[in-house]
């Protein structure tokens, strides 16, 4: 322990004395950042209800508007990481900002454009706004009293839920009718974007510490390409065939960027991401755990789409809703829990840490799912069980991004909480793709001519049960892999830092339940 404690006290750096919190208003503060992060899911949503509309007007193949999807998934998983730390290092402020601006440019030009590549060239600009999360994060951190911060994060974490039911009601509100115009749903898009913009100028202030220094540019490429390596054989795996040349190449390809990247952060002077933080045990398993959360909250998500769509008199399960009815009556309870469970996840914050709180969460995802694998034949059973799983995802919001503060320095925050953006981006992929295969894996036979293909039930119950185990696998996670011992050397490490602001970071990893 004193060569730890030795250790870390010659590398205190001027970054980490913190000033105190000073007032900012901090209920308009939390407003503008809840309203900035929701953006972050409605644009990874908004466009799911319209693919087809996109793909007759635009006059293309599945395959093809298929990467109006992947396009922000890629985009996403490279800008996160990459302006969550420029924001640690040069303000969140003026990232936020230039986040946001990027959003709106890439919203007019998918608004304005009927040529399907600059379409997806402005999905990649809407790609950036996936930074907002952590990038909020890292000013409640700066900005908010810790008696308070975690009730302030659980409820930003919140609207992440809120963002993604309200993007997909919004979007089959604006194309109902018989000639539906997809250019509105990204009108709204820019009109949200420009109203968080204006919140972010005039409520959010300019950070006190910032890390300053120089980009590692080798390591956000290296990280960059292996995301994209990894997530793009994740995402069209079904299209090219999870045995193809094509995907498994780039799997491989993947692994092998992987200690490319790894090499790099160890070698270069000022690593993006230092390879101590990301191997410390809490971080790794909140990781883990985001990347299950992931998987399970997009599995929700479209398993019920697809099963409230099914025509029931053709396949004799499903409610034969159409896109708007599925989102509104199926979907948006779960969105609504979710938002009014933000603060109750908060308090439980509080009271019995964000280690308990994530497993009380994933209980009540356990709870859910079992429901739906065991009976999704009617409209109430769905929406009860939906309710459950809003509650679970809320609590996990909730709760990691409190695991994550209590875990990393103050100028690691904005990468910290990135990189859990990308592992529940990284997860919510890998669900698409698996509900995608197991879907198309097994079809009703005997289907009327000109019928479409449809899915047998059974895929749907495997699905359920495959995001049941995701809720397991984050309880065993909580419960074995962030255990209050996990972060006692970090602890010693931090007390060595004495600063202006480890009193309240001391608070903060308390209540969090990851020290001892």
């Amino acid at each position: 322990m004193l060569d730890v404690l030795t250790k870390r006290k010659n590398t205190v750096t001027p970054t980490d004395r913190v000033a105190p919190k000073r007032p900012t208003g901090d209920l308009s503060l939390v407003l503008v950042l809840g309203l900035a992060a929701m953006i972050v899911s409605m644009m990874q949503t908004l466009v799911v209800p319209i693919l087809s509309i996109i793909q007759s007007d635009l006059g293309t193949t599945t395959a093809n508007v298929s990467w109006v999807t992947t396009a922000t998934l890629l985009s996403a998983a490279v800008f996160t990481p990459l302006l969550g730390r420029f924001g640690d290092m040069h303000g969140k402020k003026p990232t936020l900002i230039g986040v946001l601006l990027l959003m709106i440019a890439g919203s007019v030009l998918a608004a304005t454009t009927t040529s399907l590549l600059w379409l997806i060239v402005g999905r990649v600009l809407q790609g950036a706004a996936t930074a907002i999360f952590p990038l909020a994060l890292s000013v409640l951190r700066e900005e908010i009293p810790p008696a308070k911060l975690h009730g302030a994060m659980a409820l930003v974490s919140g609207t992440l839920a809120v963002g993604s039911g309200l993007a997909l009601v919004a979007a089959g509100l604006l194309t109902r009718g018989s000639d539906p115009d997809y250019h509105r749903v990204f009108w709204l898009a820019v009109g949200l974007a420009a109203l968080a913009l204006v919140g972010v100028v005039l409520r959010v202030p300019s950070s006190r510490s910032t890390t300053g220094g120089r980009t590692d540019w080798l390591g956000a490429g290296t990280l960059a390409a292996l995301l994209v390596l990894l997530l793009l054989p994740i995402s069209q795996g079904h299209e090219w065939g999870w045995s193809s040349a094509r995907t498994i190449g780039l799997f491989v390809a993947a692994v092998v960027m992987a200690g490319v990247w790894v090499l790099v952060e160890r070698k270069v002077r000022a690593p993006m991401v230092d390879m101590g933080m990301f191997a410390h045990r809490p971080v790794l398993f909140t990781n883990l755990a985001g990347l299950f959360l992931g998987f399970a909250m997009f599995s929700q998500f479209i398993g019920v789409a697809y099963l409230a769509q099914m025509p029931k008199e053709l396949t004799g399960y499903g409610f034969g809703a159409s896109v708007l009815r599925a989102s509104v009556e199926y979907l948006l309870p779960t969105t609504l829990i979710s938002l009014l469970a933000a603060q109750f996840g908060g308090i439980l914050v509080g009271r019995i840490g964000a280690r308990f709180t994530l497993t009380v969460g994933a209980v009540f995802g356990v709870a859910g799912f079992a429901w739906l694998t065991l009976a999704h034949d009617t409209s109430a059973s769905i929406i009860l069980a939906g309710l459950l799983i809003g509650v679970a995802i809320s609590f996990g919001y909730a709760a990691m991004p409190a695991l994550i503060v209590a875990s990393v320095p103050h100028h690691q925050t904005g990468i910290a909480n990135g990189l859990n953006s990308i592992s529940r981006s990284v997860g919510s992929a890998i669900a698409s793709a698996v509900i995608t295969s197991l879907l198309a894996s097994k079809t009703i036979q005997h289907l009327p001519a000109g019928a479409p293909v449809l899915p047998a039930e059974s895929q749907f119950t495997l699905s359920f049960a495959i995001a049941g185990v995701a809720f397991v696998l984050i309880v065993a996670v909580a419960l074995v892999g962030l255990t209050r011992g996990a972060a006692q050397e970090y602890t010693v490490e931090k007390k060595a830092a004495a600063t202006d602001g480890a009193a309240a970071d001391e608070a903060v990893a308390e209540t969090a339940g990851v020290t001892s």
